[in-house]
């Protein structure tokens, strides 16, 4: 198990954190799945701890540096599989295998400049809403429910590439664990943030089914980049879902 965490760490963020003994098993790479939203949560209490010691600051100046921590402890992981699916959505022109095929190319288009200069964006207006308050529990919570995301996506979603880095995770998840862990990201959400967590859920549902259901259209399931462009796209509707509905209770 703590392999397995440890594997997921690796993953997920830049943390520098080793890997004793021999190389990983299929089967621990399948297991490491399990441990994605407690990175999430390793994620979040950074970025909380964050909004803690600098709670004084401008909510400009700490949305920067919120937004700049969470991207390097990721080392733009996510992003960069958005900028690879945004370059692939548009200039595939809704053929698959073209699709596939531009998904490989590790140059940056137009497309993929703008969709990570959007998201980039809207985050950061959405953490300058959030962290004029007490955002900490939001900051913890968007993290680990779009990394559930990520689990219940390969649970649900085939994996289109064998050789993928992506394919031995897919192959050897452990379902049963995987729907429990889910269980509890929805029950600490609702416990959590009672009300405004139900809301959350309803957004993220909402939006997962769209996105699950725009990869499956194209592409007959995901890739590792689908999943990364999922994360960050799920990850910035939450926010700005939370900012928004606190304008509306604020105005």
């Amino acid at each position: 198990m703590i392999r397995a965490f440890i594997l997921a760490l690796q993953l997920l963020t830049r943390l520098p954190v080793p890997l004793l003994g021999p190389p990983p098993r299929p089967e621990e790479l399948g297991l490491s799945v399990v441990f994605f939203p407690v990175i999430g949560f390793l994620i979040g209490a950074l970025l909380a701890g964050l909004h803690t010691v600098l709670w004084l600051a401008d909510p400009g100046v700490l949305a920067g540096l919120v937004l700049a921590v969470w991207v390097l402890l990721t080392g733009g992981l996510h992003l960069d599989g958005l900028a690879d699916t945004a370059d692939a959505w548009i200039g595939g022109q809704g053929a698959r295998e073209r699709t596939l095929e531009i998904m490989k190319d590790p140059r940056c288009g137009p497309a993929a400049i703008v969709a990570v200069g959007l998201v980039l964006l809207n985050k950061f207006a959405a953490l300058q809403v959030l962290l004029a308050g007490d955002a900490r529990a939001v900051l913890v919570l968007v993290p680990v429910l779009a990394r559930a995301s990520l689990v219940l996506l390969l649970a649900t979603t085939p994996y289109i590439r064998p050789e993928g880095l992506g394919s031995p995770y897919a192959r050897h998840l452990p379902r049963a664990s995987c729907g429990l862990m889910l269980l509890a990201c929805s029950a600490a959400t609702l416990w959590w943030l009672d009300a405004q967590g139900a809301v959350l859920l309803g957004v993220l549902a909402a939006v997962f089914l769209i996105v699950r259901q725009r990869f499956v259209s194209r592409l007959g399931g995901v890739t590792g980049d689908a999943l990364g462009a999922s994360c960050e796209l799920l990850e910035t509707v939450l926010l700005l879902a939370v900012a928004l509905s606190a304008d509306f209770q604020n105005g």
